[in-house]
């Protein structure tokens, strides 16, 4: 199976090929593709973040229409309460048929919720809080917050393993909700 992760981050890539590899066996061949997500380099709300991960396979779909599966990953924020929370959109689609799943959420320190609302993306406000650098590409903010319990890679294998359900059972789905 020819799959294209809809971003060169090698966290999304990674996420991707653990889960579509709970799915589909060991028969992929993904390869990353550096696409626009059309959205903020920080969503800020969950549907901004889930139209950032349908634009991203949209834009790869274009680009490489050749692929059996496309996929897109786009992580964002929402405020609940004083704090925000962080989570992920993953949007899976063949030719045929579209998924969706969005991770777990986790609440981001009150200094970092506040960084967030006066514009600042969450990778950064990461990086200064550790004294760490390009972490989003690493741990993320799940991986420090969590202490390497959770990361970024493994918050997002989930969401592409339930992504994957209306093509394992395209009886049951609409071709794209």
């Amino acid at each position: 199976m020819n799959v294209v992760v809809a971003s060169l981050n090698p966290v999304k890539i990674a996420a991707a090929h653990q889960g579509l590899k709970l799915v589909f066996g060991d028969k992929l061949k993904i390869s990353g593709l550096s696409v626009p997500s059309g959205v903020a380099d920080q969503p800020m709300s969950n549907s901004e973040t889930l139209r950032g991960a349908q634009q991203r396979v949209e834009a790869a779909r274009l680009r490489a229409p050749h692929a059996d599966l496309w996929i897109g990953i786009e992580g964002g924020v929402h405020p609940v309460g004083s704090l925000m929370e962080a989570f992920a959109w993953v949007v899976v689609a063949t030719p045929q048929r579209q998924g969706r799943a969005r991770s777990a959420a986790f609440p981001l320190p009150q200094i970092a919720s506040e960084k967030l609302k006066k514009g600042l993306e969450l990778g950064s406000i990461m990086d200064e809080l550790f004294q760490q650098s390009n972490t989003k590409h690493k741990g993320g903010a799940i991986g420090l917050l969590t202490q390497g319990v959770i990361t970024r890679t493994t918050l997002y294998v989930q969401p592409v393993v339930m992504a994957c359900i209306p093509l394992l059972h395209p009886h049951w789905y609409p071709s794209h909700w």
